[in-house]
């Protein structure tokens, strides 16, 4: 290289970004630390003077992580925010919270957000997307996926994301049910035509089921209702009454924490008890679960190894790593009250 280098042709004989040069110079707490003494060692062996744009490139370009979520009201989203927040400026970012309406384009969104916010990168929390890398390459930041549902028909994104198998733990969740001797198990499960987590975990429940040499029953799938907002504690409500009306079951298994907070009022104003009548079986691990009576019995998702690993990719990204990650984590069954053994 000659002696009038700029800062891209340093960036460019790195590997690495224009912005993680001038973090390098400016001793950015948050670059990786190998990243930085090897761009410190090229701008010393060729005498890299920065010019004063490069110096005020920091100044001039945000040093901020948004994280965009889809579906902001939901109590498992709103438990993450915190550990987002002290994770990414343990980096060194500063944190963005950015919610996007059920009815927006969240790429759309995202894309105006990074341009307006001059975002270093991007976790986009919750919602669906279907080929996702296709659409977000033209972000122009790095970003990751967490607990972004696709199709069961569509292939896994290749982008970095994190999440847990929907329907492998839903498999789970039910065959511990049938272990603790139901066989009559009833779910409230995603709308009839979802065929992202509703579809993949009414597929767990199915595979179980199947596996234990029990017969399906129609009459036993709740849909959630298009009427009503999913994933609510008044679907659930809905959708269990509607349950109990025509049929008889030991147990039931609501994909979703807030719908099991739902159908216990459906339940109890059925002159049912649970779990000596009814058993029921909630997903997500919610704190407030503890609180029901009796305590609702859940399958946790580990949304602490999550949050750990979206931050871990994205930084590692935003300092030159081209390889993507697909991150499957497992859950774990929180027992508590609300399950009965009928063995």
């Amino acid at each position: 290289m000659s002696g009038n280098l700029t800062i891209k042709d340093i960036a460019k004989y790195c590997g690495v970004g224009v912005s993680t040069v001038s973090r390098a110079i400016n001793d950015d707490p948050g670059i990786n630390a190998a990243t930085k003494e090897r761009i410190l060692k090229v701008v010393k062996e060729f005498h890299y003077i920065p010019n004063n744009s490069a110096r005020n490139l920091k100044m001039t370009e945000s040093n901020t992580i948004a994280l965009v979520v889809r579906g902001i009201d939901n109590i498992f989203f709103q438990s993450m925010f915190d550990q987002f927040q002290q994770e990414t400026q343990e980096k060194g970012f500063d944190f963005l919270l950015h919610s996007v309406g059920e009815n927006e384009n969240v790429v759309k969104a995202t894309v105006e957000l990074v341009k307006e916010k001059r975002l270093k990168g991007v976790v986009i929390l919750g919602g669906r997307m279907e080929r996702p890398e296709e659409k977000l390459d033209r972000l122009g930041v790095p970003y990751v996926l967490c607990t972004v549902a696709h199709s069961m028909y569509t292939p896994e994104p290749q982008c970095n994301s994190v999440a847990i198998d929907d329907e492998e733990e839903s498999r789970k969740a039910v065959e511990y049910l049938i272990r603790k001797g139901h066989r009559r198990i009833a779910i409230v499960t995603g709308r009839e035509d979802d065929t992202a987590v509703g579809g993949q975990r009414l597929m767990g429940y199915q595979k179980a089921l199947e596996a234990a040499g029990i017969a399906m029953d129609e009459d036993l799938i709740g849909y959630m209702k298009r009427s009503i907002t999913e994933f609510t504690p008044e679907n659930g409500y809905a959708v269990t009454r509607d349950l109990l009306a025509r049929t008889d079951f030991t147990a039931l298994y609501c994909i979703s924490d807030l719908t099991a907070i739902g159908a216990y009022k459906a339940i109890a104003e059925a002159g049912k008890r649970i779990p000596e009548d009814t058993s029921v079986l909630g997903f997500d691990g919610i704190n407030l679960g503890q609180f029901l009576v009796p305590s609702l019995t859940s399958v946790k998702q580990p949304k602490e190894a999550l949050i750990h690993s979206c931050v871990e990719l994205l930084a590692d990204a935003i300092d030159g790593a081209s390889q993507t990650r697909q991150l499957t984590y497992p859950a774990e069954l929180l027992e508590r009250d609300s399950v009965m053994d009928r063995n």
